[in-house]
């Protein structure tokens, strides 16, 4: 590692104070040598950029349990998801559930470990779960090529349908249908929460740029994200047309760049509506959490643990590691399977 990799600061002086404090070489150089027992695993949790607390945790779960596994004369190449049920049985007795929960995350880390290494195939901890612990909601994850899909195939109102009373009507609705596919498309590419929409300003389109600036907020960092070239033009439609229109439509003044059409300025009224409309058009889609769930999901497969925090604006590492059981659980498919351990 070279240099420090800072995160994004909101202007609010408690986060500033509070930002998580980077990971320079020196820290690094000096942790691999605290735990020169697992060099290589230690170097692995600093390239996916893990706090020094959580590499020394894991580093710690895995040692303990390495050395149970000497003591059983069991190879560490050579074990298996009942071995691991076994030892975390005996865990049980001395230890919370919850300290029960982190230690299986920690062997799931060092076992992802070894098949980075071409060491393993196969992660053994891969579907261990503890019943009985409070976790994050899980959230049946959409695929990057349905989440792609529910946005290249966002439709516009037919004006052939009786539903739409006249004109000016149907106006209306084609206008708030590409108000909303400008929404979804930040939803899908830049991973924004409602709130995040709700207060988001034209000054914060960087058109030219091809960027996105989002505020931080109490519970959130700023960041400047890159448009993709498949929103731009949708974007500038919205921009240039839509929204003047639907200013005029509304009689309303506001910098808020998302404007709704009839009295109320409730955007979480505007965000039921879309949902609805993308549960009809695709069954699995729920929450306009489960697709920021989802897109984190997908960029923790393809960043650091650190990039993947500065995209969604957490204030924490902890919040994104949070994310982590999406992906190593397989929530696609195993969402309702939980181990019967209680």
């Amino acid at each position: 590692m070279s240099g420090k990799l800072r995160l994004g600061k909101t202007k609010d002086s408690r986060t500033r104070k509070q930002a998580v404090k980077a990971v320079n070489v020196a820290e690094a150089e000096s942790l691999k040598k605290e735990l020169k027992n697992q060099a290589e695993f230690t170097d692995y949790l600093l390239t996916k950029g893990f706090s020094i607390t959580s590499i020394r945790r894991y580093v710690r779960d895995v040692t303990s349990f390495t050395a149970w596994l000497e003591k059983e004369n069991v190879a560490i190449e050579q074990v298996s998801y009942n071995d691991i049920l076994h030892y975390i049985q005996k865990k049980k007795n001395t230890v919370k559930q919850r300290t029960v929960s982190t230690i299986v995350n920690s062997i799931k880390h060092f076992y992802n470990h070894l098949i980075s290494i071409d060491q393993l195939e196969d992660n053994p901890a891969l579907h261990v779960k503890i019943k009985g612990v409070k976790r994050r909601m899980l959230y049946q994850i959409l695929s990057k090529k349905e989440l792609e899909s529910l946005y290249h195939n966002f439709e516009l109102p037919d004006n052939e349908k009786s539903v739409y009373k006249n004109q000016n009507w149907f106006k209306a609705s084609v206008l708030a249908s590409k108000r909303n596919k400008v929404i979804l498309g930040f939803m899908i590419y830049q991973g924004m929460g409602t709130s995040e929409l709700s207060n988001l300003t034209e000054k914060d389109i960087k058109l030219r740029e091809g960027k996105v600036y989002i505020a931080g907020s109490r519970r959130s960092n700023e960041r400047t994200l890159k448009l993709e070239a498949t929103q731009i033009m949708d974007i500038m439609e919205y921009q240039l047309q839509a929204r003047k229109e639907l200013l005029e439509l509304s009689g309303k003044q506001t910098d808020t760049y998302f404007v709704s059409i009839g009295t109320s300025d409730r955007f979480s009224n505007l965000m039921q509506n879309l949902i609805q409309n993308l549960h009809k058009q695709h069954s699995k889609v729920t929450t306009a959490k489960q697709i920021r769930t989802s897109v984190i999901t997908h960029w923790l497969k393809l960043y650091n643990l650190r990039q993947a925090q500065y995209m969604a604006g957490h204030r924490y590492v902890s919040t994104t590691e949070g994310y982590l059981v999406n992906d190593l659980d397989d929530l696609s498919e195993e969402i309702t399977k939980f181990h019967p351990m209680g």
